[in-house]
């Protein structure tokens, strides 16, 4: 996972919130699924973003129940690149494959919240933060979606985000 220097804080509900807003893969995946929900528009706007949050507690349970996934933060980084395509394909992406896309990124970067949640006290209010943070920076997305008006400017910021996806898997797999 690509983080910012963490800050020590000793509480499991800080910390949760804490994970994926200074996790930049997880800070761009959730605020390009705000982005992707206004691109879907009606009631998808509310809907995808709470499907994510359902399966990110799904992945979460895994990652503190130990069951193992493969290739995670190499998923993640790809999440971030394939929900920026997805944002900025002018045809946009059909909702019938948005929700499993989401699902499975969901779960990728819910599992990767999850396997730290054994090393804090308070396992539960860390599942909360993670959450929580992750339900506002989908509404972070959902806010800039809907100030970016246009299909163009948010085509931008999707090619923008698939971009920084790039990158992101090439530092995952030491390629830069």
């Amino acid at each position: 996972m690509i983080t910012f220097p963490m800050i020590s804080t000793g509480s499991g509900l800080l910390s949760g919130l804490l994970h994926p807003v200074l996790g930049f893969d997880h800070l761009l995946a959730m605020i390009a699924v705000g982005l992707l929900s206004v691109q879907l528009g009606a009631r998808h706007v509310w809907t995808l973003p709470a499907a994510f949050v359902v399966f990110l507690m799904v992945g979460g349970l895994m990652g503190l129940s130990g069951i193992p996934l493969i290739q995670v933060e190499g998923i993640i980084a790809a999440s971030v690149l394939i929900l920026g395509a997805a944002i900025a394909s002018d045809t946009g992406i059909a909702s019938k494959f948005a929700y499993p896309m989401v699902a499975i990124f969901a779960i990728f970067h819910g599992h990767a919240h999850g396997e730290e949640v054994p090393n804090l006290e308070n396992p539960a209010s860390y599942v909360l933060g993670f959450m929580v943070a992750s339900a506002l920076l989908h509404l972070l997305g959902v806010g800039i979606g809907l100030i970016a008006r246009t299909k163009r400017s948010r085509a931008l910021l999707g090619a923008a985000c698939a971009g920084i996806g790039v990158h992101m898997i090439l530092l995952t797999y030491g390629l830069v």
